[in-house]
């Protein structure tokens, strides 16, 4: 079997654009993963259409050698953009060598710790402006069966908050854990938009709310100052989805930097190196709750690694977003009382509509973090997707 063309697919959603990779082979398998960079979508394309050439007739089965040589004559090696469209690569080779072989692609990877993965929802805040918005929001997410909620309630901080935005957020947060109730685990995202004092003083102010964690409360270039909020902060710091290279995690890891790791399959280097990374935490007694807010096949992706993890804590799933993102893929996800079960179909158990993609043309967006539009900025116009407790009813699909 050898490979015989790479095509790229890219599909908006409003809030981003999705950038898929296809690999064909001459036996008629082929293979799909997601490459989703978030506001880099034609730059993460062209990085992709790049590596075509050094892939055409090389054996899909190889997935290691070819990851490794293309790690190594990448010169640069590191990098959000290229180590994400590496681990796209990877997916859609292992997405082969699964189907070829009959096997989920969590078999390829050491096999499964676990028969099915408890989710948290996030997205499901989008719309929302008043603590009453975030509550009655907040409770129509737990019925949907999920029993954790992650959202970002911090404005438009840009690394310090005025009296106005603190007190806002706290409001928020009062006012979802008053309405889900105590046994519902609640983590916030500041997306390192916050300096170290007023990260301290955001920990240390919203403690009472039983947070499970806060996330990335600092900006990612420096793990000396997410050390700092750690060692002064009540609640648990967890961070890693803006981190690349396994040394990155590795230092985090070393100066005790966070209680939970983030890291993001695609943009860590694929399944792979997350579980290599995953391993590495495990050494130190560190869990593993995988960045996942993206598209279909990145889920897919993130699932199988959650699955093979020895230290796996909970899934990140998009639990609104605009209704045309089911046409976009097949898939046969179970979401089940809050989980997701570990799929058994061949590969990775999700396949591209290439003529649904086409339909949804690339647009550009902005990043919604500093003018007051994170909470707005995955709403589409239409009917919004919410996930069910249908078996059939994944995260992100239409009920």
């Amino acid at each position: 079997m050898k490979i015989t063309a790479l095509k790229t697919f890219v599909a908006n959603v409003q809030r981003t654009n999705f950038v898929f990779v296809k690999l064909y082979t001459d036996d008629g398998i082929d293979g799909v993963g997601e490459a989703t960079l978030e506001w880099k979508t034609k730059t993460i394309v062209a990085a992709l259409e790049e590596l075509e050439r050094v892939l055409i007739g090389r054996d899909p089965f190889a997935v290691d050698a070819i990851v490794e040589q293309l790690h190594r004559d990448s010169y640069w090696r590191t990098g959000a953009v290229f180590r994400t469209a590496l681990g796209g690569i990877e997916a859609a080779l292992l997405d082969i060598k699964g189907k070829a072989l009959g096997v989920p692609v969590y078999e390829l990877l050491g096999g499964k710790f676990r028969d099915r993965v408890e989710c948290y929802a996030n997205h499901w805040f989008f719309g929302a402006t008043t603590p009453e918005q975030y509550a009655s929001q907040a409770k129509a997410a737990v019925a949907m069966g999920y029993r954790a909620l992650k959202w970002d309630p911090f404005d438009t901080a840009d690394l310090e908050m005025d009296r106005r935005q603190r007190r806002q957020t706290i409001e928020i947060v009062e006012a979802v854990r008053d309405t889900v109730g105590p046994d519902i685990n609640l983590m916030l995202d500041v997306h390192g938009r916050l300096n170290v004092p007023t990260a301290i003083a955001m920990c240390r102010a919203l403690a009472p709310y039983d947070l499970t964690w806060i996330e990335e409360p600092t900006p990612p270039e420096s793990i000396d100052a997410l050390v700092e909020v750690r060692a002064a902060s009540p609640v648990p710091i967890a961070a890693g989805e803006r981190w690349y290279e396994p040394g990155k995690f590795l230092e985090a890891l070393s100066k005790k930097a966070v209680d939970v790791l983030q890291p993001d399959v695609s943009h860590a280097g694929g399944l792979s190196e997350t579980k290599r990374i995953a391993h590495l935490a495990h050494m130190h007694l560190i869990p593993v709750a995988p960045h996942n807010p993206v598209g279909p096949v990145m889920n897919a992706m993130t699932l199988h690694a959650a699955v093979a993890m020895p230290n796996f804590s909970v899934f990140e799933t998009v639990s609104i977003d605009v209704p045309w993102r089911r046409e976009l893929v097949r898939e046969t996800l179970q979401f089940e009382n809050g989980a997701i079960l570990a799929p058994t179909a061949p590969g990775l158990g999700v396949e591209l509509n290439e003529e649904a993609c086409a339909r949804f043309p690339y647009e550009a967006t902005n990043v919604p973090l500093f003018d007051g539009s994170m909470n707005t900025s995955g709403v589409a116009t239409g009917k919004q997707t919410l996930s069910g407790d249908r078996n059939d009813a994944g995260p992100g699909q239409d009920r």
